[in-house]
């Protein structure tokens, strides 16, 4: 067979308890541009921000 995929999303955040994760996801969009400018382009740790942004926000 083909390996298996292992689907994630971003962890639950108190700051947003409702359904719309609008909010949720423009915050994540934020924090990974934030981290970017303050760390550089190349800095892996910035990387967890854009995968909780990409998967919460519609493309």
């Amino acid at each position: 067979m083909g390996k298996e995929i292992e689907l994630k999303t971003a962890p639950a955040d108190y700051r947003f308890p409702t359904t719309n994760q609008t909010r949720h996801c423009f915050t994540r969009y934020i924090e990974f541009h934030r981290c970017v400018a303050a760390k550089g382009d190349e800095v892996s740790d910035c990387e967890r921000f854009a995968k909780y942004y990409r998967s919460l926000c519609p493309l």
